[in-house]
């Protein structure tokens, strides 16, 4: 097997890998880096755009009203954003398949990056349930006949196939399953605003009249506000994810921060514009909108305002694949999570296993073997499970927001300490106002997304959905550092130096137009 010259996978790695030369100090850093800049920045868009955006919007719009869909979306949107530029400075000194989670243990806690990372293995697990879930709900537009599991076991089978044969695989489907994605939303942009003006089915404007229905654009008041803030932060959730393909892309140091500046506009342009657009020609009161049995997805509500039935069922199609491509993400993402705790030592061995093409393939098959106990469980009602499941990940994906910017105000004050604050291929620019306010902002909507299960009347099942993760996250923490015993890792003594890639490990560029070109084409994700 021939080895992969940035990849430190055998001492007996020829010199010319000057990276493993260079440094000795290699942990994580074992995959194969085979994912190129032009499926990394699309897998970044591909872990976001999915369930969330394309069905979550369907809730949050029933439960919140138009405002709210907006605003929440927004605001979790800019503190991704911020979250992101901290996570990028990380990730690209450090670029490990561990990532965020890797950080909190070497920047932090030993014990709170072995909660982190179990939290947020499991919300790939669950993550990759609920897309297996909504797979139903999608198919429920074309038929209620079709049994519930047939669909469900197909694609998990498919998306086991794509995760264990190599890396190359999985990025190359999910590549093509995001561009479709991609394209379908900017139709989707084009054309509201086209039903928005009159050319629909009623042969009106609509302009703003269903900010003016009864309840809007606040419906449910606070708690339907509150709880959008869930609804979005899942919808957001994956984009921290991105990380997780450090390990195998190439270049890390110069390809992670492009994609971090870069995927951040083309989310807020999805997300927002999307967002307004659900929210004006989509009234909240619309039915099956947000029913426990069913879930129309406003994009296919508009397609239809549109008069076309056709359209409506092509971009059901569509959002049926980007289903498939948000499940796709997040058992990749999962399984690299799993092998990081075996590496780390907080899982047992058999997880760090590889393939001769450097895959872990007993955490590919672990995880989605949780995935599908998860999704077997869809006997409750399609519909009320992935709701719950929604919230479960939500909440997950907040914590670990929470993570990333306590790890950044930690790493920055470690590479301070050390004097090595000059080696940073890319620098975060909100540093320290940015971590802090996103760590402030994150915990209080922890604490108030779950306002509509105390009001009108207390619901116990979803008490538990929205906050059982915080109770379970502290546990595992506690009893880690318990049982080893792990201290707070002081800036003077931090591992700054284990997987590092700084300025000198960038590959040069070629020059003139060739050049330009291809970096161009790696932007435009060609």
């Amino acid at each position: 097997m021939d080895i992969d010259p940035e990849k430190n996978a055998r001492p007996s790695a020829s010199a010319s890998a000057h990276h493993s030369v260079d440094h000795g100090h290699v942990a994580e850093d074992r995959l194969r880096r085979a994912l190129s800049p032009r499926q990394v920045q699309m897998i970044a868009i591909g872990g976001t755009i999915g369930t969330g955006l394309f069905l979550g919007t369907g809730k949050a719009l029933a439960t919140g009203g138009p405002a709210s869909l907006l605003i929440c979306y927004a605001i979790v949107g800019a503190i991704v954003f911020v979250t992101m530029l901290c996570l990028g400075e990380m990730a690209a000194f450090v670029p490990v398949a561990g990532s965020f989670c890797t950080f909190s243990a070497r920047y932090v806690d030993d014990a709170w990056g072995f909660a982190l990372t179990w939290n947020y293995w499991f919300n790939d697990a669950v993550s990759t349930a609920a897309d297996l879930v909504a797979l139903q709900l999608v198919l429920q537009y074309w038929t209620d006949t079709f049994p519930w599991y047939a669909l469900g076991l197909i694609i998990w089978f498919l998306l086991v196939l794509a995760n264990i044969i190599n890396v190359r695989a999985y990025g190359e489907v999910e590549y093509w399953l995001c561009l479709l994605k991609v394209v379908t939303i900017v139709i989707f942009i084009i054309l509201s605003i086209v039903v928005n003006a009159g050319a629909n089915t009623m042969h009106e404007y609509i302009g703003a009249r269903n900010w003016y229905l009864p309840d809007a654009p606040f419906v449910g008041g606070i708690g339907g506000f509150a709880s959008v803030f869930v609804t979005a932060s899942f919808a957001y959730g994956g984009t921290e994810s991105i990380a997780i393909t450090a390990g195998e892309t190439k270049d890390p140091a110069r390809q992670l921060p492009r994609v971090v500046k870069n995927v951040f506009w083309r989310i807020m342009f999805f997300y927002i514009l999307s967002s307004l657009m659900i929210g004006l020609n989509v009234p909240y009161n619309y039915p099956n909108l947000n029913s426990k049995n069913t879930r129309t997805s406003p994009f296919t509500i508009a397609f239809s305002l549109a008069g076309s039935k056709v359209a409506g069922s092509f971009v059901n199609a569509v959002i049926l694949t980007s289903v498939i491509s948000a499940g796709n993400h997040a058992l990749f993402a999962g399984s690299r999570l799993l092998y990081t705790l075996s590496v780390n030592g907080h899982a047992p061995k058999v997880f760090s296993h590889l393939t001769r093409f450097q895959v872990p393939w007993v955490s590919v098959l672990f995880t989605s073997f949780i995935s599908g106990l998860l999704f077997g469980a869809s006997f409750i009602g399609a519909g009320q499970l992935w709701t719950w499941l929604q919230n479960l990940v939500g909440v997950s994906n907040q914590l670990s927001w929470i993570s990333i910017g306590i790890a950044s105000l930690r790493f920055r004050a470690g590479l301070k300490a050390q004097g090595k604050e000059h080696l940073l291929p890319f620098k975060n620019w909100t540093y320290p106002a940015g971590p802090i306010i996103s760590i402030v902002l994150n915990s209080f909507i922890v604490l108030i997304q779950g306002w509509s299960c105390f009001s009108p009347k207390f619901s116990a099942v979803d008490f538990v959905s929205y906050y059982i993760e915080l109770p379970v996250f502290a546990l595992m923490f506690v009893v880690w550092k318990l049982v080893k015993r792990t201290k707070f890792k002081k800036a003077s003594e931090m591992d700054l130096v284990t997987d590092v890639y700084t300025k000198d490990d960038i590959e040069p560029e070629e020059d003139g137009w060739v050049g330009r070109a291809k970096r161009l084409g790696g932007w435009l994700c060609f």
